[in-house]
């Protein structure tokens, strides 16, 4: 590019992004989608939390995108990992999730955006050039509920304890709230059933239930209405 005098103009630097994804062909898509444009590029890619954190130490990415469900440690607590070891660094989700699952954690974790991977890949690298911009990334109808809950404007959604759950522990409710069998949702987080079993019997204790098919019932009605937009609860 050359300026009115015509003396070239240097290029801007692309911003660098490190993808972190479990799935090979989430990655492999996500990478091409971003690297169709002139202002990003994928400078690694990432698997798992422990490799993330590695890389992210090494190559120095301008943000971290990364989805929740991965091997060893969860996105959510990626993100937090980062944010201690560099606070500076932004972190986006990109997630299978349903938004008003999850947003909330997300940004309380530390992340600076949350994108359903279902939005597009047009809206992931909107989002990704608004939090490199120091904005928070999130659609509107999230973005409003989120300044009426804070600002005391809507009450809280979680009539029970939900916020006293782990990350993991509300993965796993999330996961049950679909129907998903201890196999199944063993197999989406990389953990034993026997370990997915455990984690049912601390929320049925945690969230004051008395069975697991109380717990069923009650993740089935919450992650319905949650998910329908009835956020009032």
């Amino acid at each position: 590019m050359k300026s009115k005098r015509g003396k070239e103009i240097p290029a801007r630097p692309r911003k660098r992004i490190l993808v972190v994804d479990d799935h090979p062909l989430m990655r492999e898509g996500v990478a091409q989608w971003i690297c169709r444009t002139a202002d990003l590029e994928v400078c690694g890619e990432a698997e798992s939390a422990a490799q993330a954190l590695s890389l992210a130490e090494k190559l120095k990415p301008d943000l971290v995108l990364t989805d929740i469900a991965l091997a060893g440690r969860n996105g959510l607590e990626l993100t937090k990992d980062l944010g201690a070891v560099q606070p500076d660094l932004p972190v986006m989700v990109l997630s299978m999730h349903e938004e008003s699952l999850y947003a909330g954690r997300a940004l309380r974790a530390g992340a600076r955006g949350y994108v359903m991977k279902r939005a597009g890949g047009d809206r992931v690298t909107e989002a990704i050039r608004e939090v490199l911009q120091g904005r928070i990334a999130v659609s509107p109808e999230m973005a409003t509920h989120l300044l009426e809950e804070y600002s005391g404007r809507r009450a809280h959604s979680q009539r029970v304890p939900l916020p006293s759950l782990t990350d993991r522990e509300f993965e796993v409710f999330q996961l049950v709230g679909e129907a998903k069998s201890n196999r199944e949702i063993g197999e989406q987080l990389h953990l034993s059933a026997k370990t997915v079993e455990t984690h049912r019997m601390n929320l049925t204790r945690k969230l004051k239930l008395k069975s697991a098919a109380e717990l069923l019932r009650f993740a089935l009605q919450y992650v319905e209405r949650e998910a329908s937009g009835d956020l009032e609860g």
